[in-house]
């Protein structure tokens, strides 16, 4: 609600002349509300598509600050592709200042070839990660959705429609965006009461 310039002066005189009232408390996006509330920033490593995911602790429940995925197209030479994951993860670094990491573990792919192409990505994504001075951990697939929906074969529309109820987003994030802030809320349901027993720092 915004004042007056007359009620500003108002309200200066009731507080005896003082010129410079405190600063309000803004709930931000950018950074902790409090010594105790912790961002999290999850990442869901992939050539053309690395969703990621950023939240922040907090009660009554934890809150998305953002999510999204670093798009490639299918054109770009793999060493564009590094650069532009690597760029964007700083920028998200820089602007939520998260406390902690977590990463979705790789998987047996029966494409060898993919299985390279995966990990360069996630190199890209540590890389960046590890320069921030963040703590990272490491979670399987498996682990993460039997976090989230309680089964660690459930498909992807399963874990999509979890991630926004207990986020309580307007409406199921992209898949790979979903899969990030998934990894994240894993992170921090294995660091609280209920561990699922799957974080590995690297």
């Amino acid at each position: 609600m915004a004042i007056t310039p007359r009620q500003f002066e108002q309200l200066q005189a009731r507080l005896g002349g003082q010129k410079h009232l405190p600063a309000p408390a803004f709930q931000s996006d950018l950074r902790p509300l409090s010594a105790k509330s912790r961002v999290i920033i999850g990442i869901d490593p992939s050539m053309r598509g690395t969703g990621f995911g950023v939240i922040q602790s907090g009660k009554p429940g934890p809150r998305a600050l953002a999510h999204g995925t670093i798009t490639c197209p299918a054109g770009w030479e793999h060493s564009r592709c590094l650069a532009k994951i690597s760029q964007t993860l700083r920028e998200i670094i820089a602007r939520h200042r998260p406390t902690s990491c977590a990463i979705e573990g790789l998987f047996f792919a029966q494409n060898l070839q993919t299985a390279l192409i995966m990990g360069e990505a996630r190199g890209a994504a540590l890389a960046v990660l590890g320069e921030a001075g963040l703590e990272i951990y490491e979670i399987s697939p498996r682990k993460i959705k039997q976090a989230i929906v309680g089964y660690g074969a459930a498909q992807k529309f399963a874990v999509a429609k979890m991630v926004q109820r207990l986020l309580q987003l307007p409406a199921p994030p992209a898949p790979d965006a979903a899969d990030a802030l998934a990894v994240a809320l894993a992170h921090l349901q294995d660091s609280g009461r209920y561990s699922i027993g799957g974080l590995k720092k690297i």
